[in-house]
């Protein structure tokens, strides 16, 4: 699986949000491949999920890609709520 975590530019908070990401799925077994990018390319690269704020995440509703939406990208316990459904 391949997950993209998305900010503004790609280069801070999704960068903080993908090693946190990172570190959730991990605690959760879940095999991943997280990478992170701005917003603008993030439908370019294909993933399977892409991760990011609200805000951001009504720019990609034209995609058929998932988006998980989560508030703080510190909040290791949020984030593993918003992607509890993967261990289904």
């Amino acid at each position: 699986m391949k997950v993209l975590t998305v900010c503004g530019l790609g280069q801070g908070s999704s960068l903080i949000l993908r090693m946190n990401v990172e570190s959730v799925l991990k605690e959760m077994g879940v095999e991943a491949d997280v990478d992170n990018s701005d917003v603008s390319t993030a439908v370019f690269e294909k993933p399977d999920l892409i991760i990011t704020n609200k805000e951001l995440a009504e720019n990609l509703n034209d995609s058929s890609i998932p988006v998980v939406i989560v508030k703080n990208y510190f909040d290791k316990n949020e984030i593993r709520e918003a992607l509890e459904f993967l261990k289904e």
